[in-house]
């Protein structure tokens, strides 16, 4: 489990922060905001906001260090990343950091569609994509996971309901007899 949303805000299960980003901090004029909420029922953190693609811009993301002081996590026992979430009816990207990454637009993206009901996605790690990038994902050492609503222009409106790694039934091995 990263997170079930059982503590309190914008503290991870896992004890690391949820953070929001926009594409302001590089001059970007798109806008988010972040926050706990319920929505169908159900705790969640809320992503909402207006991006625009004016002044070389494009995003607005929540993100979630999976270990403290910037350190990493070995997930590779794992087959990737499942997320509870609840939107409207747009898509959105999971953009994943390792150690080896040292620029900021540097990731490993997939995307999905959130709905207008609670949906579990899973997203297997070996249908990330490289972006600007020739290093392969080394889910050995993943430092941040980010949920972002990006490279058009939109309203977004996302909710978490939660997040954790995931194993594909395929790998899971049966005892013998």
């Amino acid at each position: 489990m990263i997170d079930d949303l059982s503590r309190a805000p914008p503290v991870a299960t896992i004890g690391t922060h949820w953070r929001l980003f926009t594409d302001q901090v590089m001059g970007g004029v798109s806008i988010g905001a972040m926050a706990r909420d319920v929505i169908a029922g159900r705790p969640a953190i809320r992503m909402r906001g207006d991006v625009s693609l004016e002044n070389s811009g494009g995003f607005v993301q929540i993100a979630l260090d999976l270990s403290p002081d910037a350190g990493v996590v070995d997930a590779s026992v794992w087959s990737g990343i499942e997320l509870d979430v609840f939107g409207n009816g747009e898509e959105y990207g999971v953009h994943l950091r390792t150690a080896a990454l040292i620029r900021p637009w540097q990731s490993y993206r997939q995307g999905f569609t959130a709905h207008a009901a609670w949906r579990t996605v899973q997203l297997p790690f070996d249908r990330f994509v490289p972006y600007r990038t020739g290093i392969p994902l080394d889910t050995h050492r993943l430092r941040r996971i980010g949920v972002v609503a990006i490279g058009r222009d939109f309203s977004c409106d996302l909710a978490l309901g939660g997040l954790r790694f995931m194993t594909s039934p395929r790998s899971v091995k049966e005892p013998s007899s």
